[in-house]
């Protein structure tokens, strides 16, 4: 995650964003990304895929 005075790229607001929906964030925050497990990233990862193209179809229509 961006330093306190940085801002983080959209992806990683996404990513975040997606482990706080599925309650993955704390515990990314407390034993680290690298300590999901597969299923755990897997979740994420689809659940960014799902918002990415929610947020291209409300840009386009």
């Amino acid at each position: 995650m961006a330093k306190k005075n940085e801002t983080p790229n959209p992806n990683e607001r996404l990513k975040v964003e997606a482990a706080m929906e599925l309650g993955l964030f704390e515990k990314a925050q407390l034993l680290g990304w690298d300590k999901l497990t597969a299923q755990e990233t897997g979740k994420i990862g689809a659940l960014v895929k799902k918002m990415l193209k929610r947020n291209i179809n409300q840009t386009t229509d």
